[in-house]
């Protein structure tokens, strides 16, 4: 396995492979399947409505793949920043043909979250879009290892194909990003063998088959959208992908209407805003059969309401860029679908609950480690390897899991995660700031908000005016507080921390 990662243990990996979680196969078999078995079947549209049948797209692929291998090499990392058109699915797969190692950047980061990103995995190789331009410049500046940015929606490199060597199925195919606590990025490292079975069982559990045709909503770097079971899972069923620019109701209606969509994945303000705006639109719904909604709890009364609001069937995905992955499943009773949150996909997946509710874990698609993380491993794996994930949760008799918060100090934002010491070190470097500490608050539409209680120096600076810091730092839209609270002094713990729970709870009882 490549330097830096941690490998599962080799009692482990046979295990996985003689149960047949492992099929040795590498990732971009589940193109080469559909290729195989049905080669004129529409694979690929984009919302502009261009369309790929699988065999087209597997030429696509085979080109790019060519073109890339003469800019990149196996094991090379690579930056992608590429939002959800048609070449982000043909420089995946084209990138995994090659070898080289696609770090998935999210379209939201800028340069608080890039920089690091190029700095940690030493990036050979930035890809973007148009409208990423002026960060390249910057990130080039400050990485000189980046020797090459490609804007992949002007041309991306192509050539004749030719043979290129197969990668060792056990080896990493991809680098996902884990929302932390700290404003350090860490890598997720995915295997081709453990993100294979991760595609496959997930669209097995959500029922895709070749008929589905999903919709990516999310963003198609974000693991719930890629392979939970996501465009990838639709590719392993043999079904057609349509891509959003966006996940608002105009465009996915649209999107659903004019493809048949029969499944997609949104977040919880995703799913409510959906919820309202269908009872006025004018677009036809009826072929959207399965709606997943996780990346963030989706409280009872919503998902309640679902099935009525958009004629189709909840199912709640809970999980984790870092490996395990919880589905309710589509026979489960409706009471379990409403207040759960899933049980675990694979019956290798253990699962340890602690006595303060923490959820443990392992099995053969849950990361053995952060690439090159060493101190942070220790902290966040037991010694017989299972992953801590900071998770509190209940779990029921049926095995399905009820989430009940965060022992991590992040905010999680409608499905986006924010390490509150990231924003706070930013938050600090304000002029008018002389101490920061952001804490979550309770939210119907986004399950959380971001506060930023701030002790000032002088005049405390108005919420806009932070903002527009921010921003010129670079930090994420998202990431942004919601609201600004000024006191005189942070209420201490008994150890002279700064006390979040009182903040909390001044949040809970104070006035807006």
């Amino acid at each position: 396995m490549l330097e830096g990662c941690v490998p599962w243990p080799e009692e482990l990996a046979e295990r996985y492979r003689a149960e047949g979680y492992w099929t040795g196969e590498p990732l971009d078999q589940l193109l080469r399947d559909g290729v195989e078995r049905h080669p004129d079947r529409v694979a690929l549209v984009g919302a502009d409505g261009s369309r790929w049948t699988y065999a087209e797209l597997d030429a696509w692929v085979a080109r790019v793949a060519s073109g890339l291998s003469s800019l990149v090499s196996p094991r090379e990392r690579v930056v992608v920043q590429v939002p959800n058109i048609p070449e982000f699915v043909a420089l995946f797969f084209a990138l995994l043909r090659v070898g080289a190692l696609p770090v998935l950047a999210l379209p939201a980061h800028r340069e608080a979250e890039i920089v690091p990103l190029c700095e940690l995995s030493e990036a050979v190789a930035y890809f973007i879009t148009d409208e990423y331009r002026d960060l390249a410049q910057i990130v080039c500046k400050a990485v000189p290892g980046v020797r090459q940015v490609v804007v992949v929606d002007e041309e991306l490199p192509t050539a004749e194909p030719v043979e290129l060597p197969e990668p060792d199925p056990s080896d990493v195919a991809l680098f996902l990003l884990s929302g932390g606590t700290t404003g350090t990025p860490k890598l997720i490292p995915r295997t081709h063998n453990d993100y294979l079975y991760n595609a496959r069982a997930s669209a097995k559990v959500a029922g895709f088959g070749e008929n589905t045709v999903y919709l990516v909503a999310l963003p198609a770097a974000h693991n719930f959208a890629l392979s939970s079971p996501g465009l990838l899972g639709a590719f392993a069923a043999g079904g057609t992908v349509v891509l959003a620019t966006d996940p608002s109701p105009d465009t996915a209606f649209a999107l659903i209407e004019r493809e048949k969509v029969t499944g997609t994945a949104v977040v919880p303000p995703v799913a409510l805003l959906w919820m309202d705006a269908a009872e006025f639109a004018d677009e036809d719904l009826t072929s959207l059969e399965l709606l997943q909604v996780g990346g963030a709890k989706l409280s009872a009364e919503p998902a309640s309401r679902v099935r009525e609001s958009l004629g189709c069937a909840l199912q709640q995905v809970f999980g984790m860029a870092e490996g395990l992955l919880n589905f309710t499943r589509l026979d489960d009773p409706q009471e379990l679908v409403v207040t759960t949150q899933g049980r675990p996909l694979c019956p290798a997946d253990e699962v340890r609950v602690l006595e303060n509710g923490e959820l443990l874990t392992r099995g053969p698609y849950t990361l053995r480690g952060y690439y090159r993380a060493e101190e942070h491993n220790a902290r966040s794996f037991t010694e017989d390897g299972f992953y801590r994930s900071g998770d509190v949760v209940r779990q029921l008799p049926s095995g399905h899991l009820i989430v009940e918060g965060r022992i991590k100090d992040q905010i999680n934002r409608g499905g986006e995660k924010i390490p509150a010491e990231e924003l706070e070190n930013h938050l600090l470097a304000h002029p008018a700031v002389h101490d920061a500490a952001v804490v979550g608050m309770a939210d119907e539409v986004m399950g959380e908000r971001t506060c930023a209680f701030l002790v000032v120096r002088g005049a405390p600076p108005k919420l806009r005016e932070v903002a527009a810091f921010l921003r010129e730092r670079g930090v994420a839209e998202y990431k942004l507080p919601d609201r600004i609270e000024v006191l005189e002094e942070f209420p201490l713990t008994k150890v002279g921390k700064v006390s979040k729970t009182e903040l909390a709870r001044r949040l809970a009882g104070g006035a807006e």
